[in-house]
């Protein structure tokens, strides 16, 4: 059974314990997100500040100034909203070595309703000069999500999702910045998806093709950089894409799918994400469902924009 991926960030903060410049700093949600399990192993190297990520961030810039590696965790929805000030003129401005790590995005969040669902993360994060966004999909991706944002120098923002996903990749892939990848071809039409929405994409492009439509589908962990060469290939391949994210619409995934294209090789798309509403309090799966982002939403998608 699949582990929640903030289980993988604890884990995988665990193994870099070796490493002397990895500071782990929390704001009192260390238990949730999973980033205590570093102080179980190094407490000399993790800091719990309390209830105060402008705090937190500050302290990470200073750490990052001084030579160290800070990784900033927190709920996605604080780390990238309350810190925003200092993540953009602190921490980007200066283009310091800070990795920030938001657990417990999207609507999965589920009952702390939507003042705690972060939907406008990736959008936010992307808009900064210097900052690298990330978005895994599943254990594997994660784990080397996490080593790829520590070799990065720069500003990193890695978007974890609280709950657990299936198995989209073998422990022998190799994750790269900049880059995105086909899991599955097809000419008829492109599913691009990120995070959750890549097992969905999946499980959507198998029940297409029953109905003889054959979906390339596309995962794109690096929001920036975007993959263009591999946008360009598809979408002169398939000349459709549907993009599919636990986010809004406005700014992430297909905001810059969109923008990439549209320069390059303009593109017939449509977009699943949350349309432009705040998330809500229910389990998780009822929320996928009431936003419209399960793999039926991706297949009603792809067979509007091929009808």
């Amino acid at each position: 059974m699949s582990l929640a991926l903030r289980e993988i960030l604890g884990r995988t903060l665990q193994e870099l314990k070796d490493d002397d410049r990895i500071v782990v700093l929390d704001a009192d949600l260390g238990k949730a997100t999973k980033a205590d399990s570093f102080a179980k192993v190094c407490p000399e190297r993790y800091i719990d500040v309390g209830i105060a990520e402008q705090d937190m961030v500050g302290m990470a810039a200073g750490l990052a100034a001084g030579g160290m590696i800070p990784i900033a965790t927190s709920f996605s929805v604080f780390v990238t909203g309350r810190a925003f000030d200092q993540i953009r003129n602190t921490v980007c401005y200066a283009n310091l070595n800070v990795k920030l790590v938001g657990t417990h995005s999207g609507v999965t969040v589920g009952y702390d309703g939507g003042t705690h669902q972060a939907i406008e993360d990736l959008a936010i994060m992307r808009s900064l000069p210097n900052m690298t966004v990330l978005c895994p999909s599943d254990e594997v991706e994660t784990r080397a999500a996490i080593f790829a944002a520590i070799e990065h120098k720069g500003p990193v923002y890695l978007r974890i999702s609280r709950v657990a996903t299936g198995t989209v990749h073998d422990k022998e892939y190799t994750f790269k910045i900049g880059k995105g990848e086909i899991l599955k071809q097809g000419n008829d039409v492109a599913i691009i998806a990120t995070g959750i929405m890549v097992v969905k994409a999946i499980e959507a492009g198998k029940q297409l093709a029953a109905d003889g439509i054959e979906a390339m589908v596309v995962n794109m962990p690096s929001i920036k950089p975007i993959d263009k060469e591999l946008l360009i290939e598809v979408a002169k391949r398939t000349g459709k894409i549907v993009t599919a994210e636990e986010h809004t619409v406005i700014g992430g995934l297909g905001s810059a799918v969109s923008e990439a294209l549209s320069e390059y090789q303009p593109t017939q798309m449509r977009y699943v994400g949350v349309k432009d509403k705040f998330g809500c309090s229910g389990s998780p799966e009822d929320l996928l469902t009431n936003y419209h982002l399960q793999e039926i939403d991706i297949i009603h998608a792809v067979k509007d924009i091929i009808k």
